[in-house]
């Protein structure tokens, strides 16, 4: 079943940082895994509701980076959750492909463990 996103959302109820972004972490449906962790502005906000693909703000290129629109590996919206600080998001997806531009499935990927650092998985082939 298809959730019905509240279209009168008011994303200024959000806090936002003081260059108007707030963070984002992306999890996998069902798993749980966390995939990524991303910036969106107000109005990246609406258009992951409008559209349910998810969104970004890309700080490096100043432009919006709808996830998957040149890879193909696209994040379809399942839930979009607010912490209690209103200062953070959950976007919860169904990812297609991999989440890191590295190719592995999560940008979370090394762990620091106390015999150094360590690679928990590899790029997909």
């Amino acid at each position: 079943m298809q959730k019905v996103f509240d279209m009168s959302f008011d994303p200024s109820t959000l806090k936002f940082n003081a260059d108007g972004l707030i963070p984002v972490i992306a999890q996998q449906d069902g798993s749980g895994e966390v995939l990524m962790m991303a910036w969106m502005n107000s109005e990246a906000v609406l258009q992951t509701l409008q559209t349910r693909r998810v969104t970004y703000w890309s700080r490096s290129r100043q432009s919006f980076w709808i996830k998957g629109e040149t890879s193909g590996h696209v994040q379809d919206l399942v839930d979009l959750r607010v912490d209690c600080d209103r200062d953070c998001l959950l976007a919860v997806v169904n990812q297609t492909g991999p989440a890191c531009h590295t190719n592995r499935k999560s940008c979370f990927y090394s762990a620091i463990r106390d015999e150094g650092e360590v690679e928990l998985m590899t790029p997909m082939v």
